[in-house]
């Protein structure tokens, strides 16, 4: 199913309320927000499922018994993961970021580490440097905003890194 720019935004924004809602209701935990990178108009396919499992099972697995609770919401414009953990937000920010670099669809993985008023913790606020493009060396911000590469060449390496992954 195509989304559309506004269904994408809508979609941000409700993600945005939920974070606040979900920081309002445990007030002194951390926050872990996952969805996945899925480049195009269709962000619920087959690759996006495997991707976001993966990325759940890694977080439950490292997180452990530091996780008091969880929410999740499987949409049309993505998979959204939720977690409450009792970790200091800097100490869970290294965690993502160890996952994110070392897991095999880890590229893939967008996982957000939020602080009290819900504003994102860095990759840089912990030594990391920022994520590196899936194609080339350059930042991925940087090749994002250039367009540097085509949504072909894209998707057919993230079906490869899944296709990997599965096999």
């Amino acid at each position: 199913m195509e989304i559309t720019l506004d269904a994408l935004l809508q979609s941000r924004d409700n993600r945005h309320a939920l974070q606040q809602q979900l920081l309002q209701q445990h007030p002194g935990s951390t926050l872990v927000c996952l969805t996945v990178v899925m480049p195009g108009s269709v962000k619920r396919n087959l690759y996006s499922v495997v991707t976001a499992q993966a990325a759940l099972t890694a977080l439950l697995d490292r997180l452990g018994e530091h996780v008091t609770a969880t929410h999740a919401r499987d949409l049309a414009t993505g998979y959204e993961a939720y977690l409450i953990t009792d970790l200091p937000v800097l100490d869970a920010k290294r965690v993502t970021c160890d996952i994110e670099d070392s897991h095999p669809l880890g590229r893939l993985f967008d996982i957000d580490v939020m602080d009290t008023i819900g504003v994102p913790i860095t990759r840089l606020s912990v030594g990391r440097q920022p994520r590196r493009c899936l194609l080339c060396d350059h930042e991925a911000r940087w090749c994002m905003r250039n367009h540097s590469h085509s949504q072909e060449e894209l998707m057919a390496h993230i079906r490869q890194l899944i296709e990997d992954y599965v096999r």
